[in-house]
């Protein structure tokens, strides 16, 4: 177990010391998907979502979401936001959600993407849950980065 940086010798899990690591310029992408009825994918269309504006409300809590990223996930440290975009696309069959993050810092921001892009799904099936109750979200994964010792990836 030793060979796993969030894993002590004794098997515990830690937070890995980041302090001596540089600061240098991360970027990070996420995606998902809500898969969405043909009457909500209407009411959204139509502006007619017994809530409100679902995707405007998306798009807030996935932006918190980012921000919020180490309150949620145990082990992810404290990062500096420096930029978040959420986007959603309705499409004839759901709502495809992209998210952008950056930073300068020690550590990654991959964890602050998909934060947000599950956080902004989970926010708008909540806002359509009384139009389509199948509601379901997918796909919700890295589509890119940048920075750090690891190097750039793309999808």
């Amino acid at each position: 177990m030793s060979d796993l940086t969030h894993v002590r010798a004794d098997g515990t899990a830690h937070m890995v010391d980041v302090s001596a690591k540089p600061v240098t310029a991360r970027r990070a992408s996420a995606a998902g998907r809500v898969l969405l009825s043909p009457a909500a994918i209407a009411a959204l269309r139509d502006g007619r979502v017994p809530k409100g504006d679902a995707l405007a409300v998306a798009r807030i809590a996935g932006l918190q979401a980012a921000k919020r990223t180490p309150d949620l996930v145990p082990l992810a440290h404290p990062v500096a936001i420096h930029a978040v975009t959420v986007d959603l696309d309705v499409l004839d069959d759901g709502v495809d959600i992209t998210a952008q993050v950056a930073t300068a810092d020690r550590t990654g921001i991959e964890m602050e993407a998909l934060t947000c892009v599950a956080v902004a799904a989970l926010a708008l099936i909540d806002m359509v849950k009384a139009v389509d109750k199948h509601a379901r979200i997918t796909d919700v994964r890295v589509t890119a980065k940048s920075g750090g010792r690891s190097g750039d990836w793309v999808e």
